[in-house]
């Protein structure tokens, strides 16, 4: 199997910076894909950011110029940098990595179990 552990999420004021990091571990071949999603209070989970193994990059657009995604593929590890953060970024945010584990012969979908962000005004 393949685990995503998500650190850093917490509570925050307006326009204030978290980072949240996500760990891959597992019995893993390759990861190419990995990626932020977010579901606020009584909404349907969302795209924030995107980034393949070789570093190109997607953002939504209302976190575009505020939140930037990078990863270290040595550690299997995405992090998403949250700067200028707004209220109406509070969400469960969740990692996702598009993973090949050993001896397996496609690639499947892993997510993690979500961090709380809680952005005050």
């Amino acid at each position: 199997q393949v685990q995503l552990v998500e650190s850093g999420g917490g509570l925050v004021q307006a326009g204030g910076s978290l980072r949240l990091s996500c760990a891959a571990s597992g019995s893993i071949f390759r990861i190419n894909t990995m990626g932020w999603y977010r579901q606020p209070p009584g909404k349907k989970r969302e795209l924030v950011a995107t980034i393949t193994s070789g570093g190109s990059t997607n953002y939504a657009d209302s976190v575009k110029g505020r939140f930037t995604i990078s990863r270290d593929n040595a550690k299997n590890t995405v992090y998403l940098q949250m700067n200028s953060l707004k209220p109406e970024d509070t969400a469960v945010y969740y990692c996702r990595a598009d993973a090949l584990r050993i001896g397996m012969p496609e690639e499947l979908r892993y997510w993690g179990q979500g961090t709380q962000v809680t952005v005050s005004s």
